[in-house]
């Protein structure tokens, strides 16, 4: 089983990725998978959507087959999204856009979102509204929202506000091996040939 994560944030050395990086370790430390991949978005690596992707522009093409191949073989995903303006960054729902070839379809992901503050909240209800429909990802019902993220999962205990690191380890632990489980039964769904892209290309 190999399971991806996406830091969805544009910045670099961002606390998105830095959480991206715990849960990556995570995965590792309990044996949840067999392989895992982390992508992130710092510094805007993909270029916006635009109609050439459809049309076999070699440029797309040189760019996308690389990430199109791990997301293709991974069965699960988290995506982890700041809150920025209460909203998710444009270059993570950029990201949505371009993957039409079934490399997120009917695969279990956890949202994980993060928040300076006491947010965290919108981002969730935005990606379980629109994110999802063409490319078929399959968001499972737990989430993880991390509050006041610089004061926890920081290599540093020190920085850690010890009662909420705490908490969002075991939390982020438990959603994680609930990810595994998700994962292990979608494969029959995607097995089955239910799912025959062929047939609808394009969610309603």
């Amino acid at each position: 089983m190999k399971i991806s994560i996406v830091s969805g944030s544009h910045r670099h050395n961002s606390q998105s990725e830095k959480v991206a990086r715990h849960i990556l370790q995570s995965l590792q430390q309990h044996a949840l998978c067999d392989a895992t991949w982390l992508f992130s978005l710092a510094g805007n690596p993909l270029p916006l959507w635009d109609e050439t992707i459809g049309a076999g522009d070699p440029d797309w093409k040189t760019r996308l087959e690389p990430i199109s191949k791990e997301l293709s073989e991974s069965d699960a995903f988290v995506i982890v999204s700041p809150e920025w303006h209460g909203q998710v960054p444009a270059g993570l729902k950029n990201f949505f856009l371009l993957w039409g070839k079934g490399e997120l379809a009917h695969k279990p992901a956890l949202i994980v979102t993060v928040s300076s503050g006491d947010g965290g909240a919108y981002p969730v209800a935005e990606l379980r509204m629109s994110s999802y429909k063409n490319n078929r990802i399959c968001y499972i019902p737990e989430q993880i929202v991390v509050r006041n993220v610089e004061k926890v999962l920081n290599d540093d205990p020190a920085m850690n506000n010890e009662g909420a690191d705490a908490y969002f380890r075991d939390r982020i632990r438990y959603a994680l091996t609930l990810l595994k489980e998700y994962a292990l039964a979608l494969h029959q769904v995607r097995a089955s040939g239910a799912g025959d892209r062929s047939v609808y290309k394009n969610g309603m």
